[in-house]
């Protein structure tokens, strides 16, 4: 495990640039009011009901499909 975790390093410590600006990216996505408030309200959720907000949909259209 030790030997695999090692080789994962070594390939990708040539990519930290690429690493770097996606995770620029992703920092400014997830700075967004409406994805704040989204991931806010899927916790309360979660915290709440044992499934997050996807699980729920899913499951009601799967329901409704089924009914069909």
């Amino acid at each position: 495990m030790k030997l695999i975790s090692l080789m994962i390093l070594i390939l990708m410590t040539g990519c930290s640039e690429v690493l770097l600006l996606s995770s620029i990216g992703g920092v400014a996505v997830s700075q967004s009011p409406a994805i704040k408030a989204y991931n806010g309200i899927d916790a309360l959720t979660i915290m709440n009901t044992k499934k997050d907000i996807k699980k729920h949909a899913y499951d009601k259209l799967k329901e409704i499909n089924d009914n069909k």
